[in-house]
């Protein structure tokens, strides 16, 4: 039988704990105390005391900023837990001297340094550009979805919270109604039975109310560029119901711009918002105001290279980047489709149509006119200005689209009535598509050179990896 040498978790210790040799050089911690100590001005927090000559000390602001950044970096984002952490964790203890302030205090600092932390952020970007972190010559735009602490199921339309309200002052007056039922019919009441119907009338009048406070007190939210009006959320009004991987959620949208050389954020904002097409400029109009905010100029994104996802691409932007002379670089959504490599992605997707493009569609000159695959005519209408291009529009007959066998494979929605095709002939300024497809293929064939090159020198592997980010700049060959 082995022997092992016998242990006691009942058994306390004294461990001798220096603050000071906890915060080691070059650990994230001590950057953090190095910055709030020496570059991080803490006037803007301090005017808010008045305790000078009366009244109790105050946690300091440093203190507070410290444990806070450090909680944050570490993933820990409720007070309660912070609070915790100065309490358990040696590194917490050191960076806050000791102190473990109340998570009531933790929160409300946190919560009303809405107007101070942009202050922060630029002393902090001022100190990465006065250490030479910076490139200033490429930049890349992405976001995240995240959820906020309010249920999508309290969003809506003013005029669905009024319809959940009526269907809830509705459901009230049912459980009255019926409660008066049983006194009409002298039935003996069950004590447990009324208790229960009691909470639940005044939990749905709470509800009620709830919505009746909200739509008295807000007004509809107006997307005035698609002339809608957006959906509210009762808990939450700033956020919004927005599509993800994982379905949808009701939250935000965090966007950051982040510079290639050490990937130092310089411009980082939440929207209610999932649409991101609609938030490139307001991004790069709050990058342009932080570089500006620490002496880079208001041109500083002139000329520099910004990339982003397809999520970012339409006209507008690619009309906005030009003007700004920002050499931008974001694929349009068919990108891939026009690329033979990615010709079969879609073969796994029965359910997807496969509708006929205007390629397919036949044109005759001598009248004008379109046949389709199947052997209909289309005929020209009008002309037609869609965003910088002019353009005709050709329309087949209902009849013929009604009739037509192929007519799945010709009309997206089984309900529209007939195909219509617009031809684009002309183009007004400047064509951002086309530019944008061409500045794509011209890196993609000046990779292709230095891996030409690179073979010549006897490196096939690197040039192997160059060709393979080629292959995927790349436009497909007409």
């Amino acid at each position: 039988m082995p022997r092992f040498k016998p242990t006691n978790r009942e058994q306390g210790i004294m461990i001798p704990i220096s603050y000071e040799k906890q915060i080691t050089i070059g650990t994230f911690e001590h950057t953090i105390d190095y910055l709030v100590e020496n570059n991080i001005k803490m006037g803007i927090f301090e005017a808010r005391y008045k305790n000078d000559d009366t009244g109790a000390t105050a946690y300091s602001p440093k203190v507070l900023l410290k444990i806070v950044l450090l909680a944050y970096s570490r993933g820990i984002m409720t007070s309660r837990e912070i609070e915790k952490a100065c309490q358990e964790n040696t590194v917490f203890m050191a960076l806050s001297g000791g102190q473990a302030p109340d998570f009531t205090t933790i929160a409300h600092f946190v919560s009303s340094m809405k107007e101070e932390i942009g202050l922060i952020f630029l002393e902090i970007l001022l100190t990465c550009s006065e250490l030479d972190l910076l490139g200033g010559t490429e930049f890349a735009i992405d976001g995240c979805k995240m959820s906020s602490n309010a249920s999508k199921e309290w969003s809506g339309t003013f005029t669905d919270l009024k319809k959940k309200k009526e269907k809830l002052e509705e459901t009230i007056k049912f459980l009255i109604e019926k409660h008066n039922e049983a006194d009409i019919n002298h039935k003996k009441p069950d004590n447990d039975e009324e208790k229960r119907r009691k909470k639940q009338i005044e939990r749905i009048e709470k509800k009620a109310k709830k919505i009746e406070k909200f739509l008295h007190e807000n007004e509809p939210k107006i997307n005035k560029k698609r002339k809608r009006e957006n959906q509210s959320n009762i808990t939450d009004n700033e956020s919004a119901k927005m599509k993800t991987s994982h379905g949808v959620i009701q939250g935000y949208n965090g966007m950051a711009i982040a510079d290639s050389k050490h990937q130092v954020i310089v411009k980082a904002e939440s929207f209610g918002s999932g649409q991101e097409h609609e938030l490139l400029q307001p991004m790069i109009e709050g990058a342009k105001n932080n570089a500006k905010g620490i002496g880079l100029g208001e041109r500083y994104f002139k000329e520099k290279r910004m990339i982003g996802d397809t999520g970012y691409y339409s006209i507008e932007n690619l009309k906005y980047l030009s003007e700004e002379k920002i050499d931008g670089y974001i694929p349009d959504q068919k990108f891939r489709q026009r690329d033979p490599r990615f010709k079969d992605r879609g073969r796994h997707r029965p359910n997807k149509k496969k509708l006929y493009i205007a390629e397919e569609f036949k044109y005759r000159k001598e009248t004008d006119n379109f046949k389709c695959p199947e052997g209909n005519i289309l005929e020209y209408k009008h002309k037609k200005k869609v965003y910088n291009t002019s353009g005709k529009v050709y329309y087949a007959r209902e009849e013929d689209c009604t009739k037509c066998k192929q007519r799945g494979k010709c009309l997206l929605k089984d309900d529209t009535k007939k195909r219509t095709l617009y031809i684009t002939d002309e183009y007004s300024g400047s064509n951002y598509t086309e530019e944008m497809k061409a500045k794509k293929a011209a890196i993609a064939e000046e990779l292709d050179n230095i891996a030409s090159g690179l073979e010549a020198d006897g490196l096939p592997v690197v040039a192997l990896a160059i060709d393979k980010i080629s292959d995927f700049l790349a436009p497909a060959k007409e």
